[in-house]
């Protein structure tokens, strides 16, 4: 809850003001909506009664697109008379900084349209100014990106349940059949990949809504295991375009834009996880130099000492029978971190195991939705989305299929996946990222 006095607007909208007083108005529902309060309602027999509609419903004609799309026409100012319009105070009644308060209670889906009220908001939202103020009050959504065909990304609000495309990436072939990795890190969704002489990052701004061309990492990657949080990201390992297999480590600060050499891995490996838990960095399984067998350890990079260290056995090899796939066909550990513990889907079994840190060994928990199907666990996302553990997958289909988010909460028992969504669309997940901000 918002700390501070009640703020009243009369129902009667004075006509002699009739369009600044309607923004007024519309800001207000703004601030109701921050508390958790809700706005007045116009009713003939109350003069102040709240409302039972959210602030989406009072707006309700904004479509969800127009939310997202902060490439909206700027606001006229020249319909808006005097101080009010553009003022620097945002909502001039109660300040600037009470006002983006405000805003940064809102949830990330009315942003758009907060930015339509005038340039002020269009200028605190677009310049991501919002999303740091958010962060410093540790308020945080997380919202899940994903692609099912090659060059289209859409993003899922799981709060809301509603669906996003994005702009189409413009690439040319050789992207679109290269070996893809994704992050998301601060407002942007990172996809790796690698065009005709060289690697390339495409980046994709929440504040923009749109892609460009993103810096390049200090050595060229693929096939890396990586992990984000908040405005920081680390990729670690892969393999060069010669296919040689790395040590090397990066983190990438969204702030600056700038990618920094960190020390290395103490084993090379390729197709492996990364994962942020208990304020460390975790890279886990893959393949190393010389071995068509996966890695079962998995070690860890400590931030305050700048180290890493080794945990054997961490991700004990996978059951297979006599016709399981070799190491380098399988999909890097599908893992997952929520309220700092490690869960893992193990396809193979269909199981969700959980991860003891004090024996260093597993648990199955449960079992993966149903309908979550994969090749060598290519094709489904294990993912964590705030204190949530969401799979994105689908039935195989040949003439197209269906999608589903399916997500459960960690409790102590097994696993009950809620049904968040599902639509029309290609059942394999090539790639997929979450981003918090």
């Amino acid at each position: 809850m918002l700390e501070g006095p009640t703020y009243l607007v009369s129902r009667d909208l004075p006509s002699s003001c009739q369009q600044e007083s309607m923004w007024i108005y519309n800001a207000f529902c703004v601030i109701e909506n921050a508390k958790g309060k809700r706005p007045f309602e116009n009713k003939e027999d109350s003069g102040l009664r709240k409302s039972s509609k959210p602030l989406d419903s009072v707006m309700k004609e904004v479509t969800f697109s127009c939310l997202h799309d902060l490439s909206l026409s700027p606001v006229d100012q020249s319909e808006h008379n005097g101080d009010h319009s553009d003022s620097s105070s945002l909502i001039h009644e109660i300040g600037r900084d009470l006002s983006a308060n405000c805003v940064a209670r809102c949830s990330r889906s009315d942003f758009g349209t907060i930015a339509s009220l005038n340039q002020s908001f269009r200028s605190l939202i677009s310049s991501g100014e919002i999303y740091k103020l958010r962060r410093r009050m540790g308020i945080v959504e997380h919202w899940v990106y994903f692609s099912c065909n090659l060059l289209e990304w859409e993003a899922f609000d799981p709060i809301r349940c509603r669906w996003m495309r994005l702009p189409s990436m413009t690439s040319n072939e050789c992207f679109m059949c290269s070996d893809k990795e994704s992050l998301a890190v601060g407002t942007e969704l990172l996809v790796f990949g690698k065009e005709i002489e060289s690697h390339v990052i495409y980046k994709y701004s929440i504040l923009t809504n749109s892609w460009s061309s993103g810096l390049k990492t200090n050595t060229p990657r693929c096939l890396f295991g990586s992990g984000s949080l908040g405005e920081i990201a680390i990729v670690a390992g892969g393999c060069d375009s010669r296919g040689k297999i790395l040590s090397s480590v990066e983190l990438f600060n969204s702030e600056s834009g700038s990618w920094v050499n960190l020390p290395s891995m103490n084993k090379p490996r390729k197709l492996c996880s990364g994962v942020f838990m208990d304020e460390k960095f975790y890279v886990i399984g893959g393949v190393g130099v010389g071995s068509s067998c996966g890695l079962t350890c998995g070690e860890f990079y400590d931030l305050k000492t700048r180290t890493w260290n080794e945990v054997p056995d961490m991700f004990p090899a996978r059951s297979g029978g006599a016709n399981d796939a070799p190491a380098t066909a399988k999909a890097p550990p599908l893992l997952a971190v929520v309220k700092n513990e490690l869960y893992a889907a193990y396809y193979d079994e269909n199981d969700v195991r959980k991860y003891d840190k004090g024996r260093n060994s597993w648990t199955t928990i449960g079992k993966l939705p149903e309908r979550a199907t994969s090749m060598n666990g290519w094709g489904i996302a294990f993912r964590a989305c705030g204190n949530q553990l969401i799979v994105i997958g689908g039935p195989r289909a040949l003439n197209g299929g269906f999608i589903e988010i399916n997500a459960w909460e960690p409790n102590g028992g097994a696993p009950q996946w809620n049904l968040l969504a599902r639509k029309h669309s290609g059942s394999f997940v090539y790639n997929c990222a979450v981003m918090g901000c």
